[in-house]
């Protein structure tokens, strides 16, 4: 974070010498009170979840929350962009009192740009307000601090006639759950957790449409992540078939970042089967949106991956994410409405094996999804940092960094819709079936079923004050029976100040 932090010192001045003048403009300032309760041994679910981490998953909380924010488009007349962002909390019954949300700097030449900082980042091809989330870079966890350099809306490439556009990022972070990863595991005996390690994504998504001429897109495209470097405690490896257990420091040298852009090397404990170093995973994106007299319809399906087996077409693609969206012309009861069926039971199979002298087989079966044998789970400080219904691990009674529930089938429901003009609503509900995992099967399947009900108050005679409403219920094995009620109060201004 300190090379990070020196880049942008060096970078800022060089390209926002002459804009500094207007960085007091067009500043979006909030304010937000926050109470959840509930009755139940877990929160509502979706008063934990898809929160930006902002949530807990047993005790009643409340926090007061501050932000001050710039987007770049405030600048879109001009060449070079400038936006800027500060979001801190301070709680009562979550884990940390005093939370840094968002901190960050985004410089943007044309559609380039270099985003600096802890940014609280939007759904891929997905509804923010309605989806269950994405599989692999979701809204779930708290963000991330990174550098990243990326083209953030499609580019619309030259000579294609506005029917080929293309968007795409590249960029590294560092965790920063130490202290809550140690916390989890206190008093715990031989479970793995880790400090110190390093984020990387990177993605290439295109969209294929011309909408002025025929209103119809098909959009899609690669995203993938890996988690690396850093050290490790209680990293397992069989010794003449006995378990042995050990700390690790693991690689964060260049060649580590070279590993993590370009999977290669391989981890300590992969015995005579070397894989690649770090926990790498991502996404295949698809989306078809079109529009006809008003009505809008989007279709789209995510397919997760852990290895090789599911990125290409080894086993076939059986576990997806699929969605459809209808925007309703002219009807503003129902508005958007949203269906979602996620299922990660195949995982390529439940056998592993590697290829021997004694039996040349290759079986690249039990993915075993957001696990991991030296980083415990794709999670930042207990939140999955994709999809919530694979459970996090901050649900885990025994603490251990892992997801026991990623062999799941759900079916989640979405609604939205603005009666009135003061007055919109939100519903959700999800049911899921949980089969465990392959290595720690349920015998008998669990199921859960999680509603919210949302209803927000946007008074004429206060512009920028808003009072939200919220009803939560959870039942079924899985996380038990619960009911709980959220109120929520928000101011929010902008400060337009003209340059001389």
């Amino acid at each position: 974070m300190k090379r990070i932090a020196s880049l942008f010192l060096i970078i800022l001045p060089l390209t926002v010498n002459s804009q500094v003048s207007r960085l007091g403009e067009d500043v979006l300032y909030k304010a937000e009170l926050t109470g959840a309760v509930s009755n139940g041994s877990h929160m509502p679910f979706w008063f934990t979840n898809n929160r930006y981490g902002l949530g807990n998953r047993t005790d009643n909380y409340a926090f007061l929350r501050g932000s001050i924010q710039r987007d770049v488009e405030s600048d879109q007349a001009r060449n070079w962009r400038i936006g800027y962002g500060l979001d801190a909390v301070a709680s009562v019954g979550m884990d940390n009192h005093v939370i840094l949300q968002q901190l960050y700097a985004d410089v943007q030449w044309k559609v380039i740009r270099l985003s600096i900082g802890q940014k609280e980042r939007p759904l891929e091809f997905k509804n923010q307000y309605l989806s269950s989330g994405a599989m692999t870079s979701g809204i779930n966890a708290r963000p991330l601090p990174q550098l990243r350099l990326e083209l953030p809306d499609f580019w619309t490439i030259p000579r294609t006639k506005g029917w080929l556009a293309m968007k795409a990022r590249i960029a590294y972070g560092a965790y920063t759950d130490n202290g809550w990863q140690r916390h989890f595991n206190a008093g715990e005996q031989k479970q793995i957790y880790t400090a110190n390690s390093f984020y990387h994504t990177k993605a290439l998504l295109l969209r294929i449409g011309n909408t002025e001429i025929f209103p119809a897109t098909l959009s899609g495209g690669l995203e993938m992540c890996n988690q690396f470097g850093g050290k490790a405690w209680n990293v397992r490896r069989l010794i003449d078939s006995e378990p042995v257990y050990y700390n690790e420091k693991l690689p964060s040298g260049i060649s580590a970042f070279w590993h993590a852009l370009i999977p290669g090397g391989n981890d300590s404990n992969d015995g005579d089967f070397a894989n690649k170093a770090g926990n790498h995973l991502g996404s295949w994106h698809m989306r078809f949106d079109g529009e006809w007299q008003r009505w809008k319809l989007g279709l789209y399906a995510e397919h997760f991956f852990e290895d090789e087996s599911q990125m290409f077409l080894l086993y076939g693609w059986k576990d997806m994410l699929y969605g459809a969206e209808v925007g309703f012309p002219k009807n503003p009861i129902i508005q958007t409405l949203l269906y979602e069926h996620i299922g990660t039971r195949d995982q390529s199979g439940p056998i592993y094996h590697d290829a021997t002298e004694t039996l040349p087989v290759q079986i690249s079966g039990l993915d075993e999804y957001y696990n991991n044998h030296i980083y415990g789970a794709w999670q930042h400080a207990g939140f999955s940092m994709g999809s919530p219904l694979l459970l996090s691990p901050l649900y885990n009674n025994n603490h251990a960094i892992s997801v026991l529930h990623n062999r799941i089938t759900a079916h989640h429901l979405g609604i939205m819709g603005q009666p009135i003009s003061e007055l919109s609503y939100r519903l959700l509900y999800s049911h899921e079936k949980s089969w465990g995992t392959y290595v720690h099967p349920l015998i008998d399947p669990q199921k859960a079923n999680y509603l919210l009900a949302e209803l927000s108050y946007m008074p004429q005679w206060l512009p920028g004050f808003t009072i939200k409403v919220s009803y939560g219920h959870n039942d079924g094995k899985l996380l038990g029976g619960s009911n709980g009620g959220m109120l929520t109060f928000s101011y929010s201004g902008l400060i337009n100040r003209t340059s001389k």
